[in-house]
């Protein structure tokens, strides 16, 4: 699927532009390739579509601004789910039940090959006990 995204970013500039405006400052490559490619399967018509980039904001926060109602509240909302998600698969956070389904349901079919095993709390007090 990677060779998919790369392969659509180059042929849609104004789609490239637009995703990488939402990239986080510290964000690393690693994080960052899976985590675009959460936002361009889930985008549906909030990314522009082919043609020239135009100008185009630098920030998630710039991009977020551009949009107005019900498109920008979208946006918000996808971002906030790409962190968490990302934030699941390589920090190990968990979310509340209702987030966790959604960010996973909306994840299926990206392969992260890479990420770290993580243990939980209850796991270890289970192998003690």
């Amino acid at each position: 699927m990677a060779q998919e995204v790369s392969e659509y970013l180059g042929q849609n500039p104004r789609a490239a532009a637009w995703v990488e405006a939402l990239r986080g400052d510290g964000e690393t490559d690693k994080h960052w390739r899976h985590r675009r490619e959460f936002l361009l399967r889930n985008a549906g018509d909030l990314a522009p579509a082919g043609g020239e980039a135009p100008a185009t904001p630098t920030t998630a926060e710039e991009a977020a601004d551009a949009e107005s109602g019900p498109r920008r509240r979208q946006l918000q909302q996808l971002i906030s789910f790409s962190m968490a998600w990302a934030n699941h698969v390589f920090l190990g956070c968990r979310y509340p039940p209702k987030v966790m389904d959604k960010i996973l349901s909306m994840a299926e079919g990206i392969k992260v090959t890479d990420a770290p095993i993580h243990t939980t709390r209850d796991e270890l007090v289970a192998k003690k006990g």
